[in-house]
């Protein structure tokens, strides 16, 4: 494929490259063979650094006389290949020597070109693997990719992020039978790798394994990871080992992978035989708990492990208290999190999709913030979104998107508000985190392009997205929102409300945009379409009685949250919103796009005895039912397996997908009270304003800023609480008594109104009204 730089990139400058992007005349095409390119070169003596500058169409390691180049994993990452392709930079004068080297090139088709999506598109982005080096000293270049670099093909017979790997060590002595092309490429297209590389985490060690009757070996990891299993074996040549994969065990302990759907997500192993030998698969990753382990021939496994894999390794943050399961649901959203942020923030891990969906990833953004540092992991996907963004504004609902280039496939796969949104919320949440302006400026543009698609999709301010898939403004609504039982439904929230909440949302949010980066005309316009989206939706979905349209708690948690809901009408919609919570049983009754609303709009509106019992209730639809029913990670459904450890929908369920673990910022922001503020972004100012859950005493947490860490904790002793804080310097605490702060201390001194927190450790202390 011939790729011309993308308009989106504007004049971003590669750096100067000698080499060419080659490609292995070994290469048979996608589903194939892996290739290798390699060369021999001479060094007269090593006087000084020397760095090895490193990309690929596909994905690559790197080998420098037999020995591996870093330990980064699934290079060169995954972005919209036609708009840019991340390369790497290494030092690697301790693997080089005086005299003849020898460099080696694994490539495998990866996401470039793999099948993906469920209806399989392979060579989405090009059907040429290839790579190219500059080998870099301080006199400079040494080497770099031309057509003297020979190819072969690798013992990797198969390989695919899907599918997995086959991999026969019999065919290791690897042979350079083929010559290389040069390929057509415009080296613009090569950045500097936008965020951290994937790594592995800690290997974890079965926790159970047994016999199943077929004979096959079943290993328990005891967590749900994204990553791949390990394992040393030795035997025969010829000997065969796979390994599949599931994520649950069915009924009577039953291995069930059946929502992987058309996703193989195996290993094979051929043996080479002579003693023990390691594997793990190397251009590919599954999500999974079990492992099945079949063998043919004589071979016996020695040592096993599942070595989970992220682009967040190291946490940020934490959040204790006083209850198991709550604890487990914050470690739930951790691993859900580490597991889906491998270079793009993915649904799943495990079946045929593992997409980045815009819906799951705006959601979810402020808690990513809170436990891991995902600043530059965002940035960068942010640069995918807007390289996938149609020239009509509409936003992907994926990024990257293998539509954009496959139309064909799915017409019309973008546009869906409270998806597309991402644009918006995503950059701003980078802003009050970790105080990023620059996201807001390079954002600013499809922002405004996002926000007008919208408004054009109805020609006003309430949006009435078409019902059909494809159709220009189709929207997901408030995807998967539980109806409860089917013969008497509970009410969810209708498309154009949902659209029109969420237009609100980003025309607002993009008016304080503007004003941060200085375009004030920019931020009168998205001001008064906010303000006539205020009062159109007043007039369409609220009542003369203060009754929402559709009743639900979606609507009214987001109403509530983001301010339409008029003066006249608030204590009347919170009175509904009350008793639509309690006609529920104090059970979710929200989707995608409600859930991270509902308990932060109960908090608001000083309803917390509502948003103990919905937070910490133990049936479906709720947070702890997963919990007690064993998850060691997200679910995408509510109800994604029974009491009785039936699954539920095998075509469309997930058991490690992020978006329902967004509760987490509530806990944060919440429960301990600390928030940063986007009026000093950054964590340089600190909202401290705990809404303690009597029920979760002792909390503590603690986040860990650029100025160093911030910690919170509370413990309930009656109605009395005690919180202490530590603010390190560089930040400044602002303490807001409300309603549920009576008679407020700091450090022993009675407080009226707002009061500044230096850095160091206080203690305030209130009374907790009664209810």
């Amino acid at each position: 494929m011939n790729f011309q730089p993308s308009a989106i990139r504007g004049s971003r400058v590669s750096r100067d490259w000698a080499g060419e992007m080659i490609a292995p005349l070994s290469d048979q095409g996608q589903g194939t063979a892996a290739s290798f390119i390699a060369n021999t070169f001479n060094l007269d003596g090593l006087t000084g650094p020397i760095e090895l500058f490193i990309s690929a169409l596909g994905l690559y390691r790197c080998f420098i006389n037999g020995k591996r180049v870093g330990d980064d994993l699934l290079t060169p990452g995954w972005t919209n290949y036609d708009d840019r392709i991340a390369y790497q930079r290494y030092d690697v004068s301790d693997l080089l020597k005086s005299g003849t080297n020898r460099i080696e090139i694994w490539l495998a088709d990866g996401w470039y070109r793999s099948p993906l999506m469920w209806k399989a598109i392979p060579n989405c982005w090009g059907d040429r693997t290839a790579a190219i080096v500059d080998l870099v000293g301080p006199a400079g270049i040494i080497l770099s990719t031309d057509t003297n670099w020979r190819s072969g093909l690798l013992p990797i017979r198969k390989s695919g992020i899907y599918f997995g790997e086959i991999y026969d060590a019999r065919e290791e002595g690897l042979s350079e039978s083929h010559g290389t092309e040069k390929l057509s490429f415009d080296k613009t297209l090569l950045v500097a790798h936008e965020t951290a590389p994937v790594k592995e985490l800690q290997p974890i060690a079965p926790i159970e394994s047994w016999i199943d009757a077929e004979g096959r070996t079943i290993h328990d990891f005891g967590q749900n990871v994204g990553g791949y299993v390990r394992y040393k074996v030795r035997g025969t040549a010829g000997a065969e080992v796979q390994v599949e994969h599931s994520e649950i065990l069915g009924p009577d302990r039953y291995f069930d992978n059946r929502n992987y759907r058309t996703a193989p997500a195996h290993t094979i192993y051929t043996l080479r035989g002579g003693g023990d030998e390691t594997y793990a698969p190397h251009f590919t990753f599954q999500g999974f708990r079990y492992a099945r382990i079949t063998i043919k021939g004589e071979a016996e496994i020695v040592a096993i492990t599942s070595v989970p894999i992220s682009s967040v390794p190291i946490l940020a943050g934490g959040f204790t208290s006083g209850n198991a399961l709550v604890n487990r649901l914050v470690q739930n959203t951790i691993w859900s999190q580490r597991a889906n942020f491998i270079e793009v923030p993915t649904d799943c891990p495990q079946r045929d999709e593992r997409l980045g969906w815009t819906g799951d990833a705006q959601v979810f953004a402020a808690t990513a913030c809170w436990l891991t540092d995902s600043q530059s992991f965002l940035r960068k996907y942010l640069r995918d979104v807007m390289a996938d963004q149609r020239p009509d504004g509409a936003v992907s609902h994926f990024s990257p998107d293998p539509t954009r280039l496959h139309p064909e496939n799915f017409p019309g796969f973008a546009g869906s508000t409270g998806w597309g949104d991402a644009i918006v919320v995503i950059p701003w949440v980078l802003y009050t985190h970790y105080g990023d302006r620059q996201i807001l400026s390079e954002c600013l543009d499809a922002m405004a392009r996002w926000v007008d698609f919208i408004w054009s999709i109805s020609d006003g301010p309430i949006v009435r997205p078409p019902s059909h898939w494809g159709d220009r403004g189709f929207t997901f609504g408030d995807w998967l929102q539980p109806i409860g039982d089917n013969r008497k439904p509970r009410p969810t929230i209708g498309d154009d409300c949902a659209a029109t909440l969420y237009h609100f949302i980003s025309s607002d949010l993009l008016a304080k945009i503007a004003a941060v980066v200085g375009d004030h005309r920019l931020e009168e316009r998205m001001t008064a379409r906010a303000g006539k989206i205020r009062e159109a939706f007043a007039h369409e979905f609220i009542t003369p009685s203060g009754r929402l349209a559709h009743n639900d708690q979606t609507s009214y948690a987001l109403a509530f949250l983001y301010d339409l809901i008029p003066a006249e009408h608030q204590e009347a919609a919170k009175q509904h919103f009350r008793q639509v919570v309690i006609d529920a049983d104090y059970k979710i009754g929200t989707g995608f796009i409600g859930t991270p609303a509902l308990l932060p709009a109960l908090t608001k509106l000083d309803l917390d005895d509502l948003a103990e019992k919905v937070f910490l209730q133990q049936e479906v639809p709720g947070w702890l039912y997963q919990v007690a029913q064993g998850a060691t990670t997200i679910w995408e459904r509510w109800d994604a397996l029974a009491p009785d450890g039936t699954i539920y929908d095998p075509d469309m369920n997930s058991y490690n997908h992020y978006a329902y673990g967004a509760v987490c910022q509530w806990l944060f922001e919440s429960v301990a009270g600390i928030s940063p503020s986007p009026s000093a972004p950054g964590f340089a100012e600190v909202i401290i304003d705990p809404a303690p859950i009597p029920s979760l005493s002792p909390v503590t947490a603690h986040h860990d800023v650029p100025q160093g860490r911030i910690e919170a904790a509370w413990e309930l002793s009656g109605d009395k609480v005690t919180y202490r804080l530590t603010l390190p310097k560089g930040c400044v605490g602002r303490f807001r008594p409300g309603r549920r702060h009576q008679n407020p201390s700091v450090d022993g001194k009675p407080v009226v109104g707002e009061t500044t927190i230096d850095p160091g450790t206080h203690e305030i202390v209130f009374t907790l009204p009664k209810i």
